[in-house]
């Protein structure tokens, strides 16, 4: 066997062996940031997970203890299309004499109003006197614009407000921001079959609260930056007025 001396590797001398430690040394430092930077983003990440789960569970236990309130009354009712029980539901409240009219919005352009109403006691002798049909809205954001203008057309100043538990923390962020001094009453609906109590056992509405949660922040972030929009154009209206 040969024996290797250390004195048998090239040495680098001079100013090639102070570039190549130099170079080395950047190395080391370059790696120590992305490392450094690595565990930085590591931590937000899991920050902002357990932001986003604390979040998701609030949001379903209050969706989940949400009931409609014992006796409300208001100038308008309004109906966000999704289901046979929210139509029922605001056709009750309009038969008990709880509101002056009644718009369903989001209703298909192919039903006929008979057909919507007909199913609930009462409902088709209120068509023609207190029962109006928006067929525009597509989403939630068209529910909010076209109640906007049905609730301005007619002067209301607050509204009940039918649609599914876990639908309406979106409703109402969406209708607060198109009619920001209208009274809104929550009135969620409960569909069948669906365990909003229990929503940490179920799978399928373990996702479908998932799904809405998402859009709801979606939502939020979107009238956040529409006001932040709004306040710097007004901020130099302002700049130039001054």
């Amino acid at each position: 066997m040969v024996a290797i001396r250390s004195d048998d590797y090239p040495r680098r001398g001079g100013a090639a062996g102070r570039a190549f430690d130099g170079a080395g040394r950047r190395r080391g430092r370059l790696a120590a940031v992305a490392l450094g930077t690595a565990k930085t983003v590591a931590l937000f990440a899991l920050l902002a997970g357990a932001l986003a789960g604390f979040g998701f569970v609030r949001f379903a236990s209050a969706v989940a203890a949400m009931s409609p309130p014992a006796w409300a009354q208001a100038d308008g009712i309004v109906v966000l299309t999704g289901g046979a029980d929210r139509i029922s539901g605001g056709v009750t409240l309009l038969a008990q004499g709880r509101a002056e009219r009644l718009l369903i919005s989001g209703v298909n352009p192919a039903t006929d109003a008979a057909e919507i109403v007909g199913t609930v006691a009462g409902g088709v002798s209120l068509i023609d006197c207190c029962i109006d049909l928006d067929r525009r809205a597509e989403n939630t954001v068209g529910n909010a614009e076209e109640t906007a203008k049905w609730a301005i057309r007619n002067g209301f100043h607050s509204l009940i407000v039918v649609t599914s538990a876990y639908h309406m923390p979106r409703s109402l962020s969406e209708l607060e921001q198109v009619l920001p001094d209208v009274e809104l009453i929550p009135h969620p609906v409960a569909r069948e079959g669906l365990r909003l109590e229990h929503w940490y056992r179920e799978p399928g509405t373990l996702r479908l609260l998932l799904g809405e949660y998402v859009k709801y922040i979606a939502a939020e972030a979107r009238h956040s930056v529409i006001a932040a929009h709004v306040e710097a154009d007004e901020g130099r209206a302002a700049a130039r007025d001054a």
